[in-house]
């Protein structure tokens, strides 16, 4: 994960605390109870927790750490606040629950940070194992306090145990910092397994090699965590000269089928996002599929989770800030949820998990708003040229939630086709096929290009596409394995449609709405 502090005191928490009371409180959501959220793509609920401290947990979903147990998925992640209180720490971990993926429980706080001399003031990514009946919660801790970082590393890997995955109890003997030659200003998000070949249980950290600054995952393995003694072995795979990443951050290794496969995410190349590697063996040599990228760069830090029949995908998508179609991309936003596909190649590919598609049951009339440029309609099929001029078919808007389906087919390689989403009476933001550059991108309404996937496209192919969207996350899907994320402001309250552009013609056919 990338840190990202804000201090901030709550307006209407110095009208209810006297700074006695302030000086009492420890940060996150206590206590409360379980909430249930009806978003797809869920954030913290806004609401008051604690005890003699109230905290308002309004906040953003960062980094998930998924765990799957007796049929429900246990998903941790950092709680980004939206209001922080001077001199407290941050992104203490708190849990959503869900047992099928479309529905989820808040279950509010499970670890929280630490205090300005300890090694967690920052919370970051890790994961947790269970062995025997004890759960092992490896994390992040982040302090990059001047005072602390005089004696002490900025990051390291810290430990909190459970028998009951609700009361957690810091270790706080345990620390694992960087070993010779790497860099422990950058040393974490620790990812943990065990090993089906050798029964070994295994640490990744992401890190770099010190001086040079090459991107590690590096390797440490025990036999038995109980023990606390974590050996380092090595880097498990290191940045090519080619891609030359920083940081390969929030990394997962898992098996499908014969084929090994390592994710991480990277955010400061022109690629961001989530990539992977394959392998015929969890040792490597690990090599880079043709299209190495399972999402653009508005979903990040993935990392998954099986319940032994399906591997999901879990990560987030940012806010802007300022929240709206211009806004800069944010630490943190809305927990979206993939499933993984593995192709007959062994490549792998998202789709949208089954209970998800499964809620939209409820079809919605088409309302033509009206039409701009040469376009042929006959019932729900559209057909727009734009060798002339650039052509649009505005729709009606639709619900918060909504899901459209459609076959394209572009029937030439020049210009661009797909969908827009109206931000203003005179600009708007599109995702589009982009048949010369081979790739599905989406720009905002400034025209600035926002994120892409690459994508082969083909004159004559007809491409099956699922739009689902909640509120401002909108899911572009494409043939029930790519998968484009974004985050479009307004799109429930705005019209939309379809658009060719710059010579190309495009036919949407079969175009169907629905909605819960």
């Amino acid at each position: 994960m990338k840190f990202k502090q804000i201090y901030l005191l709550p307006a209407l928490a110095l009208s209810l605390m006297s700074c006695n009371d302030d000086d009492k409180y420890i940060g996150g959501s206590i206590i409360g109870g379980e909430t249930a959220i009806s978003s797809i793509y869920p954030t913290p609920p806004s609401q008051w927790m604690g005890g003699e401290n109230p905290y308002f947990s309004a906040g953003y979903t960062g980094d998930p750490m998924p765990f799957y147990e007796d049929g429900t998925f246990h998903v941790y992640f950092l709680h980004d606040a939206i209001n922080k209180p001077a001199g407290k720490g941050f992104h203490d971990i708190h849990e959503y629950s869900t047992t099928d993926l479309a529905h989820f429980e808040y279950k509010g706080q499970i670890i929280p940070y630490g205090g300005q001399d300890e090694p967690d003031f920052g919370v970051g990514t890790g994961s947790l194992i269970k062995v025997g009946s004890t759960y092992y919660f490896y994390y992040t801790g982040h302090n990059d306090i001047a005072a602390f970082r005089a004696n002490n590393p900025r990051e390291s890997v810290l430990l909190a145990t459970s028998t009951d995955r609700t009361h957690w109890t810091k270790q706080t003997s345990f620390k694992i910092t960087a070993p010779a030659g790497y860099y422990d200003y950058d040393f974490r998000d620790p990812h943990v397994f065990q090993n089906p070949d050798d029964g070994k249980y295994w640490m990744l950290v992401s890190t770099q090699t010190d001086p040079s600054r090459k991107a590690v995952l590096l390797k440490f393995t025990t036999t038995d965590p109980s023990s606390n003694n974590w050996t380092p072995l090595g880097p498990l795979y290191t940045t090519t000269p080619e891609d030359n990443y920083l940081m390969m951050e929030c990394a997962d290794v898992f098996k499908m089928g014969s084929y090994w496969y390592l994710t991480f995410s990277e955010n400061w190349s022109n690629a961001k996002g989530v990539h992977y590697r394959m392998a015929t063996s969890i040792n490597g040599p690990w090599t880079k599929p043709d299209n190495d990228m399972l999402d653009g760069e508005y979903f990040y830090a993935a990392k998954t989770a099986s319940d032994s029949n399906k591997r999901y995908c879990f990560g987030w998508t940012a806010r802007k800030s300022p929240e709206n179609d211009t806004g800069g991309k944010e630490w943190a936003g809305n927990l979206v949820v993939q499933e993984l596909i593995q192709n007959i190649d062994g490549s792998l590919g998202l789709k949208a998990p089954d209970a998800v598609n499964q809620l939209f049951t409820q079809s919605s009339a088409i309302t033509v708003q009206n039409s701009l440029g040469n376009i042929t309609q006959n019932g729900s099929t559209f057909t727009l040229n734009s060798v002339s001029e650039n052509a649009m078919v505005t729709l009606t808007p639709v619900a918060k939630k909504m899901k459209a389906t459609a076959q394209i087919t572009l029937n030439n390689i020049s210009g661009s086709a797909g969908f827009f989403f109206n931000v203003s009476s005179s600009a708007y933001y599109k995702i589009v096929f982009e048949p010369q550059q081979n790739r599905i991108a989406a720009y905002n309404s400034n025209g600035d290009e926002v994120t892409r996937v690459p994508f082969s496209i083909q004159a004559g192919t007809a491409y099956n596409i699922t739009v689902i969207a909640d509120g401002s996350i909108c899911e572009i899907y494409v043939d029930g394995k790519t998968v484009l994320s974004n985050r479009i402001y307004g799109r429930d309250q705005q019209t939309w449609g379809l658009i060719a552009t710059e010579g190309a013609t495009a036919t949407f056919s079969g175009l169907e709405i629905k909605k819960p």
